[in-house]
C-alpha cells in the first residue's frame, strides 16, 4: 500500500530499535505459552501418575512451580518494561520527526493555501492525525508480528500433542480471514470522513476562540452555540455511523473466534472418551486456545487501531502532498548587495487564474533609496501589489525586478532578508517582548535589541512594563495597546535592518499620540532605504517621492504630492474630501 510505503521512510531510521522490541516481545509473549504444557505434565505425569509417591509428587509439583514462579515473578516483568518503554520511545520519535517536517512543509506553504484552509484544520492534521499514526508503529509494526509469532508458536506446539486437534483448532481461520476483509475496506473510510468532521469542529473552534470579542460585542452567543452545534452534530452522526460499524466487526469477528474454542472442547472431550488422548493433554489443549484465539481477538483490535491509523497516515500524506506555489527555481542566484531600485514591468495578477485579475497592466520604477506611497480607495489593490515584492504571491504576468534581477530568479530567502514589513495587523507571538523583537535578527545580543526598540520609540514603554523585556506578551499580544504592539514591529525591522521597506497602512488604526510616535520612527526608518507605503492617511505621505494612486487595480496617477493637487484628479478628490473630514 502506498500509504504505508510512504510513511516506513520515517520509520527506517529506528528499524534496528524495532526488531530489538520484537525479539524482547517473544520472550513476553512466549512465556506464558509455557503454562499449558507445564499443566499437562502436572495432570497426567504428577498427580495421575500412580507410580510416582506422596513425596515424589510434591517434590516434583514445588520444583515446577517453583520453575514457572521465577520465570513469571522474576523474569517477565523487566522483559515487559524494557518492551513496552522501547515500543513508545520508538512511536514518539517518529512522531517527532512526522512533526518536524510538518512544520517544515507548513512554512514552505504560500499565502494561498492559507487564504483557503482554516488554521484549526491544519493544526488538526499535524497534531491529531500524526498522534493517531503512532499506534501503526506500535501494534502495526510490533504487537501484530508478535501476535502472528504467538499464533504460529501455539499452533506448532498443537500439532505436537495433537494433529486432528489443531487441524479443529484452526478450522474458522477462513471464516476470520473473510470477516475482516469485508469489514475493514468500510471502516477505513468511516474513519476518515469522521476524522475530517473533527477537523471541522476544530477548526471552527480555533476560529471563535480567536474572535470571542467581536461574539460578545455583537451579544451572539446564542447564533454562534447553534452554529457550533451543527458541527457539532455532523461529527456525532459520523462518530456515531463510525461506532455502529466498528460495533459489528467486532460482534461478527468474536462470534467466530468463539466458535473453535467450543469445538475444540467437544472433539477433545470425545478423545478423552474414547482413550485416544489424556485428560492432562485435553487441558492444555483448552489454554492453548485462549493463546491462539486471544492473539487473534487482539488482531481485531490491531485492525481497527490500524484502520484509524492509516485513514491518518492518508490525511497526514494529503497535507504533505500541498504543492508549493512559491519555490526556487533550479540556479537561483542569492540576492547580494542589494541597492534597492524596484521595478514593475507590465506586472497582471489574479488570485484565482480564472478570476478577474487584482492587479492589471501596473507598471512603475522606483530607483533606490525613494519612498513610494499607495494610496486609492479601499479594495483598489494596494496591498495586493506590496505582497508580491517579497513573493508571497507570484505574478501573473510580467515580472518584477530588485536591482535589474527578476525576483522569480533569486533564492526567495535571500530575497526576504532583504525585505523588512510592518503590518497593519502585526502579529506578536505568546513569547517575551525581547523574544519577538529578535524575530528580525534571532542571534542580536541584547543591546541591539534595546538599540533597535529605542530606534522604534518603544524603549521608553517598555521599560516600563512588569518584567520589562522579560515581558510576556500574550497571543498575538493581547497585553499590549495597537501603538505598543506596531512599535515592535518597528522595531523587529530596526534590527533587520533591511534595504527594502514595505509599510501596509501600518499607522492607519491608531489614536494620534501613537500615530505620532510610530510616522516619527517610521520617517527615521525609511531614511536611505526604498520605501514603499500603503497609506491611509494621506496627510501622512504628502512628504513621498512619489505617489501613486491606484484603482480597480491599475494606476490611474503618479507623481509628488504637489503635481498631483495642481492636476486636480483622483489624488486631489480623495486629499480633499479627508481634509474636509478632517
Amino acid at each position: 500500500m502506498k500509504t504505508i510505503k510512504r510513511y516506513l521512510v520515517f520509520v527506517k531510521p529506528y528499524r534496528k530499535e524495532i526488531i530489538g522490541t520484537i525479539l524482547i516481545g517473544l520472550l513476553k509473549f512466549g512465556i506464558p505459552l509455557l503454562f499449558p504444557l507445564a499443566m499437562m505434565y502436572i495432570i497426567d505425569d504428577v498427580l495421575l501418575n500412580e507410580e510416582l509417591s506422596i513425596a515424589e509428587q510434591s517434590s516434583q509439583l514445588y520444583w515446577i512451580i517453583g520453575g514457572m514462579a521465577f520465570l513469571f515473578i522474576v523474569l517477565r516483568p523487566p522483559i515487559e518494561y524494557y518492551r513496552q518503554y522501547f515500543a513508545q520511545w520508538i512511536g514518539n520519535k517518529v512522531l517527532y520527526d512526522i512533526r518536524d517536517h510538518l512544520f517544515t512543509h507548513i512554512q514552505k506553504l504560500s499565502l494561498r493555501f492559507y487564504s483557503n484552509r482554516k488554521v484549526g484544520e491544519v493544526i488538526s492534521r499535524v497534531i491529531h492525525d500524526v498522534e493517531q499514526t503512532k499506534n501503526f508503529v506500535i501494534t502495526g509494526l510490533m504487537n501484530i508480528w508478535l501476535d502472528l509469532a504467538t499464533i504460529l508458536i501455539a499452533i506448532a506446539i498443537m500439532l505436537q500433542l495433537n494433529v486432528w486437534l489443531t487441524l479443529v483448532a484452526i478450522s474458522m481461520f477462513p471464516f476470520y480471514g473473510f470477516s475482516i476483509k469485508y469489514f475493514y475496506q468500510r471502516l477505513r473510510k468511516l474513519t476518515r470522513t469522521r476524522s475530517q468532521a473533527l477537523a471541522d469542529v476544530q477548526g471552527h473552534l480555533h476560529e471563535r476562540v480567536q474572535g470571542m470579542n467581536v461574539i460578545r460585542s455583537f451579544a451572539n452567543e446564542e447564533y454562534e452555540q447553534k452554529q457550533f452545534a451543527v458541527r457539532n452534530q455532523r461529527f456525532l452522526a459520523k462518530a456515531l455511523d463510525h461506532t455502529a460499524w466498528n460495533a459489528k466487526t467486532f460482534a461478527v469477528v468474536n462470534t467466530v473466534t468463539d466458535i473453535a474454542p467450543l469445538l475444540v472442547l467437544f472433539v477433545s472431550a470425545l478423545f478423552v472418551l474414547n482413550g485416544s488422548l489424556e485428560l492432562g493433554a485435553m487441558s492444555a489443549f483448552v489454554l492453548y486456545m485462549e493463546r491462539l484465539y486471544g492473539p487473534l481477538r487482539r488482531l481485531v483490535n490491531s485492525s481497527t487501531t490500524l484502520t484509524q491509523s492509516i485513514a491518518s497516515m492518508d490525511r497526514v500524506f494529503e497535507f504533505i502532498d500541498e504543492k508549493y506555489d512559491i519555490t526556487d527555481k533550479e540556479g537561483a542566484d542569492v540576492l547580494t548587495d542589494v541597492k534597492g531600485a524596484v521595478t514593475f514591468e507590465h506586472v497582471t495578477f489574479s488570485y484565482d487564474n480564472e478570476a478577474d485579475p487584482a492587479l492589471q497592466d501596473i507598471h512603475l520604477n522606483i530607483p533606490a533609496g525613494q519612498t513610494v506611497a499607495l494610496v486609492g480607495m479601499s479594495g483598489g489593490g494596494k496591498s495586493t501589489l506590496v505582497s508580491l515584492i517579497p513573493r508571497f504571491y507570484d505574478v501573473t504576468k510580467g515580472r518584477i525586478l530588485i536591482d535589474g534581477k527578476d525576483i522569480r530568479d533569486l533564492v526567495v530567502r535571500s530575497l526576504r532578508d532583504n525585505i523588512g514589513m510592518v503590518l497593519q495587523d502585526n502579529i506578536l507571538f505568546s513569547d517575551s517582548v525581547k523574544s519577538n523583537i529578535k524575530i528580525g535578527k534571532p542571534d542580536a545580543t541584547d543591546e541591539e535589541v534595546i538599540q533597535a526598540a529605542k530606534a522604534a520609540n518603544a524603549h521608553e514603554f517598555i521599560c516600563k512594563l512588569e518584567n520589562g523585556y522579560d515581558t510576556e506578551v500574550g497571543e498575538r499580544g493581547v497585553k499590549l495597546s495597537g501603538g505598543q504592539k506596531q512599535r515592535i514591529a518597528i522595531a523587529r525591522v530596526f534590527l533587520k535592518n533591511p534595504p527594502v521597506l514595505v509599510f501596509d497602512e501600518a499607522t492607519s488604526a491608531l489614536d494620534l499620540e501613537s500615530e505620532h510616535f510610530i510616522q516619527e520612527a517610521l520617517e527615521k526608518l525609511a531614511r536611505d532605504r526604498t520605501t514603499f507605503i500603503v497609506a491611509h492617511r494621506l496627510s501622512t505621505i504628502t512628504n513621498a517621492d512619489t505617489i501613486v494612486v491606484i484603482d480597480d487595480g491599475k494606476v490611474v496617477e503618479q507623481g509628488t504630492h504637489k503635481e498631483l493637487m495642481e492636476k486636480q484628479g483622483s489624488y486631489y478628490k480623495l486629499y480633499s474630501v479627508q481634509e474636509l473630514e478632517a
